[in-house]
């Protein structure tokens, strides 16, 4: 476990603050604020680097990158908490984007990197991505959790070199929500879905009898396909089509890993009723 100094303030009469630095000794002299470390005195809030303790102690033990550690910050969004809810959207008031995760009761697979916020009026707005629950796209208990697409029984399935042309009869419509990079799989025989691989080319020309799906087989957690004859389905990826997180309350959990001076005034998510 880490050391924190924790501080207390007065106006609210308790213990807001969990700081890195870990001193031998504090003491306040002259308006300031002054700790010891492995024989060295440091002086606080005198300079622009924020959260930046010791660093020339880091420097003597050999780790220098320890000197800094991000701000973070956790609350729990909990309105309504007898309703089944999706936690969609992030909005934070403030100077910059911070990084976030989101766990709820039901999944803790929920986050918003810092690059995907975008400022709107004066806010930091974002749509909360989903990591996936298991090292395969679609991880039991996952498939439960989102929604599988199907499209029919092929006719015929070609594998060559690790990947593999499904062909459909043209009176199956494959649609126009699949897409390249989707993740595809067959129905076992126990009516599981199964992983067979991910979507590398889409063809449809029905007046001239074309109508297949190309997947990439050679992912890591592939099943071979064992029949020319499947039942086939399809899971967007669970990043680029995320709904947001679903549960009861949602505990997020902030970063930010600059080490310049920042200001969060408010956080907000927008939050709908899940209807099974």
């Amino acid at each position: 476990m880490p050391n924190y100094t924790l501080t207390y303030d007065e106006g609210v009469q308790g213990f807001p603050s969990f700081y890195s630095y870990y001193p031998d000794w504090m003491i306040g002299m002259n308006q300031y604020f002054y700790t010891f470390k492995g024989g060295n005195i440091y002086r606080h809030n005198v300079n622009e680097s924020r959260n930046t303790f010791y660093s020339q102690w880091w420097t003597q033990v050999g780790t220098a990158s320890e000197a800094f550690k991000p701000s973070t910050m956790e609350s729990v969004f909990n309105v309504s908490p007898l309703e089944n809810k999706l936690f969609k959207t992030l909005n934070l008031e403030g100077d910059d984007a911070w990084a976030a995760t989101l766990k709820t009761d039901i999944q803790d697979s929920g986050f918003v990197d810092y690059s995907y916020f975008e400022k709107k009026e004066q806010s930091w707005f974002a749509f909360v991505r989903n990591k996936g629950l298991g090292s395969t796209p679609a991880a039991l208990p996952e498939n439960s959790l989102r929604s599988l697409n199907g499209i029919g029984n092929s006719t015929t399935v070609a594998i060559v070199s690790g990947a593999a042309t499904i062909n459909f009869a043209t009176t199956i419509q494959i649609g126009n929500i699949l897409s390249v990079d989707d993740y595809f799989y067959f129905l076992s025989s126990s009516n599981v879905p199964v992983y067979a691989g991910n979507v590398t080319a889409i063809n449809v020309n029905l007046r001239g009898g074309v109508n297949n799906v190309v997947i990439d087989t050679s992912p890591a957690g592939t099943t071979p396909i064992p029949t020319n004859v499947e039942t086939f389905l399809f899971i967007k990826n669970s990043v680029a089509e995320s709904h947001g997180v679903l549960g009861h309350y949602a505990v997020f959990d902030l970063s930010y890993s600059k080490n310049t001076k920042v200001e969060l005034f408010a956080v907000e998510s927008e939050v709908m009723k899940s209807f099974p």
